[in-house]
């Protein structure tokens, strides 16, 4: 039945008439995500075309199977993967293609499977792609049976471990597409847009397109190109006559003026649409476009990194790929919630550490205004872990780096390309080599961005690394922006990028950043907590496990890394705040307790770890004892009052890093800090004692989504007092009862020492917080989420969902 109803929608969709571009791009492109089989495990028939899949699972993607599973210390991804379960896992999807679409090219396109996929069609393999980060094409037209059932299987192999230094995911876990074009076609990611000439009255848009004749005959077409603004309007127009030979495929380069343009920056993030027609007399042949931004980039010792003429300093974080309790699902709205969070955290620069991204997350820093270092992969070919890119880089770093480039690059946010990560062998001469072969292949591909590799040290001689970071033109530096200086008097035209820091470090760098033009940017490690690399950022009570993550210790219950200033449900760690107040001013006063040692322990820091912090005057075992309140400030003073006494007041200028650090005997009620300018109290912040935990408090970032089947909620959770404080002692067992047209996709705590599976519906709070996501279905209708726990009332809230209408 199903597939009958898919042979209907398909049939309907192909045969729409020509004008209505949505309707023609929906056409060529239809998602491929829905009603899939799947079975965690190895069957080695899967691929065969009869086979019979109708007791395994029924699953929409996208999907991650270990994100599902139980953390264990006995899983093979140990602490690098956070203890996740990985293994062999199948997917099956049954389609019929009409005959309509004969003599049509139909193919598919995966925007991520991790990893070692093969893809089978009718029985026959297509291929194996071993990289997990990367997108890749399988052409389906000769295998396809027109009008009768065909069947696509994946078999994704995540079981060789450890193959990744952090939590992968395993599966098909970005979308799926159908291609549907007719034989003389725009090829895949065949459009590139640049903007060689912009100023504030005009900007030049050039439209490279990749035009392919897969038929036996020559061919004349019409390559047409409109330019589209914001609000649809129509802006800019170019047509050209192209003659194709049999079989073959052409560049057609067209350049299009634009008066008084809306340059694309972080804080306009104006965007403009590319429309590209491959016309046959009138009838529309093939039809495609694509988003991009008008704005201009330059690099240079003198002036830094300029975008439109202006020099921009960059305040950034490093990003690993999961969604917390999501796992590696990258789902839009999940994908875009990052993007928010870290806009509104400040930052205005993003490192994705350490591999291509989603599309989703892409698209969205286009649209909220976030530039992007986007990477290729952690190594090369010297190992980090024994199943890592080493062993495929020979044959794969070609293809790889094509996928990444030709897919991203037009996307406005994207400032700089990035071919490796601490690169084993970066000390040794042929690592000069490597680096030259992969940054000419990327240049060939795009020569508008600037290329960078991120070093860390290597023995004593820093300057080992000169001939290294001369085949770049940025040089990214990881946790050496120290020797900059010097380095700057010995090669004097070096662009440098702090390409990884740690949080500790947030204010010389900041200086460093701030002070010398040739250093563009900063970015820490990490803008946000991430699963696996358990124990990185982690403090710890003495009697515990000690040391740092890479001593390979056992530090099981840890399955991720908390040296995020941003933690996995969304909340702000106080470094978050000074981070901000120092590159943005946005924010001029903020107050955390330190947490006091628990006598007669203490806490021990690691490395990448700040002291826990918290927003939070409720500690009732610590009455009278000294508690340790921070204040950051970029006004010239600070004073504490402790119901409404006088504690200290202490000056928070440069000199002292904008901080002050007091001392209080703990007393419950309030405590207050206010920033003084002038002697005059300006501003003010307030913790309240809590009381018993009495309630709990919903939140959703969403209350309406679409009935998509993937839009997402996020609900935060909050157990609080009568009065409606947070209690952020309570760590409540609760639990979800979800009722109408949606699912729990998943919950968290952000502690990551709680092993707790991510997708289930009852979860503890932790330091009285907790996270719900909802997915919609594809059915239109309330939802409504219940959050019950013992000796509390239930809380209630409601969620919408709705068919969006077609454009």
């Amino acid at each position: 039945m199903k597939s009958k109803l898919l042979t209907l929608i398909l049939v309907c969709t192909l045969s729409s008439t020509i004008g209505l571009k949505a309707q023609e791009l929906n056409q060529r492109k239809q998602l491929f995500d829905f009603g899939w089989k799947f079975y965690l495990g190895d069957e080695p028939k899967a691929g065969t075309n009869n086979f019979d899949d109708k007791a395994w699972r029924t699953l929409d993607l996208p999907h991650d199977w270990s994100i599902e599973g139980v953390v264990n210390p006995k899983n093979p991804t140990g602490n690098d993967g956070g203890y996740f379960p990985a293994g062999i896992g199948w997917y099956r999807k049954n389609f019929i293609v009409p005959s309509g679409w004969k003599g049509h090219r139909i193919s598919i396109y995966f925007e991520g499977v991790y990893m070692n996929s093969e893809v089978f069609i009718n029985g026959k393999s297509l291929g194996i792609h071993p990289y997990g980060y990367t997108s890749f094409f399988y052409d389906l037209t000769q295998y396809i049976n027109y009008d009768k059932e065909n069947s696509l299987s994946v078999r994704v192999d995540n079981s060789k471990q450890k193959n990744c230094r952090w939590y992968s995911g395993s599966g098909i876990y970005r979308h799926v597409w159908m291609l549907v074009t007719a034989p003389v076609h725009i090829a895949n990611w065949g459009i590139a847009v640049t903007t060689p000439n912009v100023s504030a009255e005009k900007a030049t848009v050039q439209v490279k397109t990749l035009l392919k004749n897969e038929t036996n005959q020559p061919q004349n077409m019409v390559i047409e190109t409109q330019i589209f603004d914001a609000k649809a309007n129509k802006i800019g127009l170019k047509q050209r006559k192209v003659a194709l030979l049999a079989n073959s495929e052409k560049e057609i380069s067209q350049t299009i003026p634009v008066s008084n343009p809306l340059l694309w920056t972080p804080q306009t993030p104006y965007l403009y649409q590319a429309m590209v027609q491959v016309l046959k007399g009138k009838k529309v042949i093939d039809l495609n476009n694509t988003n991009f931004g008008i704005r201009s980039i330059k690099f240079s010792a003198e002036n830094g990194f300029q975008l439109n003429g202006k020099t921009v300093k960059m305040n950034g974080g490093c990003v690993h790929h999961d969604n917390g309790c999501l796992g590696a699902a990258a789902f839009d709205r999940a994908e875009e919630r990052r993007v928010e969070l870290l806009k509104a955290a400040g930052f205005n620069a993003l490192r994705l550490s350490h591999n291509p991204p989603s599309e989703a997350f892409l698209s969205a820093c286009d649209r909220l205004g976030m530039l992007v270092i986007d990477e290729a992969f952690d190594g090369w070919k010297e190992q980090k872990t024994p199943f890592d890119y080493a062993s495929i880089f020979k044959d794969w770093w070609q293809k790889d780096v094509e996928s990444m480039v030709l897919r991203d690059r037009n996307h406005p946010s994207i400032i700089m390309w990035s071919i490796g990560n601490e690169i084993i062998e970066r000390a040794k001469p042929e690592a000069v080599e490597t680096s030259k072969m992969l940054a000419n292949y990327v240049r060939k591909m795009d020569s508008t961005r600037p290329i960078t590799l991120a070093v860390n040290k290597s023995g004593k001689n820093w300057a080992i690394f000169d001939t290294l970071m001369a085949v770049y033109e940025v040089s990214g530096y990881n946790y050496e922006l120290h020797r900059a200086t010097a380095d700057h008097e010995r090669v004097p035209s070096r662009i440098m990028v702090q390409t990884e820091s740690v949080a500790n470090a947030t204010f010389s760098s900041w200086k460093l950043v701030r002070d010398y033009p040739y250093i563009i940017g900063d970015f820490v490690w990490t803008a946000m907590d991430y699963l696996g690399e358990s124990g990185i950022g982690r403090y710890y009570y003495s009697g515990e496990v000690p040391g740092e993550s890479w001593d390979k210790n056992p530090l099981f219950p840890w399955h991720g890394a908390y040296c995020g200033n941003i933690d996995l449900m969304g909340w702000r760690k106080p470094i978050s705040h000074y981070r901000n107040m120092l590159y943005t001013h946005t924010e001029k006063l903020y107050m955390a307790v330190r947490e006091p040692n628990p006598e007669p322990f203490e806490i021990k820091e690691t490395s990448y770890a700040s002291w826990p912090s918290w927003e939070n005057w409720s500690w009732p075992a610590y009455e009278g004892k000294d508690i340790k309140v921070e204040v950051f400030s970029t006004y010239p003073k600070v004073r504490l009052y402790l119901n409404k006494k006088l504690v200290d007041e202490k000056q928070t200028t440069e000199k002292q890093e904008f901080k002050a650090l007091f001392t209080v005997p703990y007393a419950s009620g309030e405590l207050k800090a206010i920033g003084v300018e002038n002697e005059k109290e300006v501003e003010t912040t307030t913790f309240q004692t809590a009381g018993d935990a009495a309630q709990i408090k919903l939140v959703a970032d969403r209350t309406e989504i679409s009935a998509t089947g993937q839009d997402l909620s996020f609900v935060a959770i909050q157990i609080t007092d009568k009065n409606g404080i947070l209690q952020p002692n309570a760590n409540n067992r609760l639990q979800f009862k979800l009722e109408g047209e949606g699912i729990i996709a998943g919950a968290d705590n952000a502690n990551l020492k709680d092993i707790d599976k991510y997708v289930t519906t009852s979860r503890k709070a932790w330091n009285g917080r907790a996270l719900v996501v909802i997915k919609s279905t594809k059915n239109a209708g309330d939802i409504k989420l219940t959050v019950s726990s013992k000796g509390l009332s239930d809380a209630i809230i409601k969620i919408k969902s709705k068919k969006q209408p077609l454009n």
